[in-house]
């Protein structure tokens, strides 16, 4: 009895590997696998190392000096006496007070004029690369040299500004040296330097809005100020709240503005800014505890408005 034949394909098929060990496509797979990993974990640990030593490190060790001061070159635990030294600082009020001035003037200028100007840049067909230029171009000068040109536009000798009143026939102004106006052309020369980049992120949300939406606002008779009030402001409602949380931010740690335009401080304190007065107290008084002690703060305040913003946004875009 003969034995029975297997088939001509069966008899071809490979055995299966033996020990379950991978077969060289696999490994070579796995291999390029482990490599991509290696690859991306070693830029995620450069970035962690990157963060822990310039940002976590610092706030770390600014908490703690809070507490802490040194006295004879010994440093020693301090407790509550550096907060209640602040707090007791007449300097601090003032400095808050001038800080929530400039912030609810950047606001006014710098949150509204990007925001305007980007709709205008959004009526034009032609040359808009080159208006975008324009505009972006004041973000790409130094920040010293853009403060230093508006410090001599406010000269009050041969300033441009005072010049333009002169031929109207109205009188020049002390700009920087008047307490009524060093805080607005602090906020003037700061929404000129920054208002470039938010304008063009404007721009770029106002772009995405379909054409239909208008075309249908227009259908129901909607003049410009109800389609930019019905259409435009709705659908770009997350960039507008995100910069706006990013600006009160910004504007609650002004520092280059104020220290180059009026020495930091001003006409009678006028433009005396929450981190300008850490700058004093640690570079002027050589009082570390009492400038950590603002700064952690400052940090507090930022971080739970943050926190209180994201949750009423998420309320009502839950709603």
């Amino acid at each position: 009895m003969s034995a029975p034949t297997l088939h001509k394909n069966e008899a071809r098929r490979p055995a299966p590997p033996s020990g379950g060990r991978a077969s060289g496509p696999e490994r070579g797979a796995f291999r390029r696998a482990l490599k991509r990993n290696l690859t991306a974990h070693a830029f995620l640990i450069g970035a962690l190392l990157c963060f822990s030593i310039f940002s976590w490190y610092p706030m770390v060790r600014e908490f703690i000096l809070a507490f802490q001061k040194t006295e004879n070159g010994e440093t020693v635990w301090a407790g509550w006496s550096n907060l209640t030294y602040i707090f007791n600082d007449p300097a601090f009020w003032q400095a808050w007070r001038n800080t929530l001035l400039f912030t609810g003037l950047a606001l006014l200028l710098g949150f509204a004029v990007p925001f305007a100007i980007a709709l205008i840049l959004n009526e034009f067909r032609h040359g808009r690369g080159y208006l975008r230029l324009l505009v972006y171009l004041p973000v790409m000068l130094p920040p010293v040299a853009s403060v230093l040109l508006f410090k001599y536009f406010y000269d009050p000798g041969y300033g441009l500004f005072n010049r333009i009143l002169e031929s109207v026939g109205l009188p020049g102004q002390a700009w920087l040296q008047d307490t009524d106006t060093a805080m607005l052309s602090v906020v003037v020369a700061a929404t000129w330097m920054n208002m470039g980049g938010a304008t063009l992120i404007y721009l770029a949300a106002l772009q995405s809005i379909p054409g239909e939406l208008y075309e249908a606002a227009e259908l129901d008779g909607a003049g410009i100020f109800r389609r930019i009030w019905h259409v435009t402001i709705p659908q770009t409602r997350l960039i507008l709240s995100l910069m706006l949380l990013l600006q009160i931010i910004a504007t609650m740690q002004v520092f280059v503005e104020p220290f180059l335009l009026t020495g930091g401080a001003g006409p009678e304190g006028a433009t005396l800014t929450v981190v300008h007065l850490i700058y004093q107290y640690a570079f002027t008084f050589n009082n570390y505890g009492s400038a950590a002690a603002l700064g952690l703060v400052l940090l507090v305040l930022l971080a739970g408005f943050s926190a209180a913003y994201a949750r009423l946004s998420r309320a009502g875009s839950e709603d």
